[in-house]
């Protein structure tokens, strides 16, 4: 059987990356899938990928900022699937770009946490109405290892450690009331993705794409960056039953980035 056969999910920021990878995924172990992105043409690709595999999805397109439109999400969720069994609250942006941290601009700081922590928040309440009532599930929120250590700007560590935080929360909320959801976070090392390549416009030492990929492979001492489907097999693990007994934690996926 198949490890999350019959489940149904809501991947944000589905339409590229780690959220087309964990979609796809997910899809081929045997969950129905809700690939939502802002870009919807993004998303839709994601969907028709895994339909053209023999799975199940839908695209929608989604702005994870908007309380309203994650409300849409969930409710189109439900009537096309049933109920709601895995969120993967995956959409993020990078941060505010190089430069000194006293001359980032207020309204950028604002942006990230908009985007990052501010609509994670929102997309574990509205999973929790939905999942309380459904008999539980799994949240599983993308942090960063910039959520454990600095040295990415103010803003994304910020951002990214308030995830981590925002997770245990969660957990430790679902547990005392009994709803039988699971809320752990994700937190990954570099992987090669087009946000991680657009890091090199902002380093100044850096001319080209490989500069900034052999940089980036000498602060991982496993000597590789991640591919996408190293986060997408931890996000099959914990939307499964195998990490039952897991909540309120954080998985470090990261190539030993964290350990030097």
């Amino acid at each position: 059987m198949a490890r999350v056969e019959n489940k149904t999910a809501i991947v944000t920021g589905g339409g590229s990356g780690l959220g087309a990878a964990s979609s796809e995924l997910l899809a081929r172990e045997g969950a129905a899938i809700v690939v939502t992105d802002v870009n919807a043409e993004a998303a839709e690709q994601t969907a028709n990928v895994i339909r053209q595999r023999g799975g199940k999805a839908i695209s929608l397109e989604h702005n994870v900022t908007e309380q309203g439109r994650w409300q849409e999400v969930v409710a189109a969720t439900t009537s096309e699937f049933g109920d709601l069994d895995i969120l993967v609250n995956n959409a993020g942006i990078s941060g505010t770009g190089g430069g000194p941290m006293e001359d980032v601009a207020f309204e950028d700081w604002k942006r990230v946490m908009d985007i990052n922590l501010d609509a994670v928040f929102i997309g574990c309440q509205e999973a929790i109405k939905a999942m309380k009532v459904s008999g539980g599930g799994s949240i599983i929120n993308i942090s960063s290892i910039m959520g454990i250590v600095g040295g990415a700007g103010a803003a994304y560590n910020a951002s990214k450690g308030g995830v981590r935080l925002l997770t245990k929360s969660v957990a430790a909320y679902c547990g005392a009331n009994g709803y039988n959801i699971r809320c752990n976070s994700i937190h990954p090392g570099y992987i090669w993705t087009p946000m991680v390549r657009n890091i090199v416009q902002f380093v100044e030492d850096l001319a080209t794409e490989d500069d900034l990929r052999r940089m980036l492979i000498e602060k991982h001492p496993i000597g590789r960056l991640g591919i996408p489907e190293d986060i997408a097999n931890g996000v099959l693990f914990l939307s499964s039953e195998e990490s039952s007994f897991m909540t309120g934690s954080e998985l470090v996926i990261d190539g030993g980035y964290t350990a030097v």
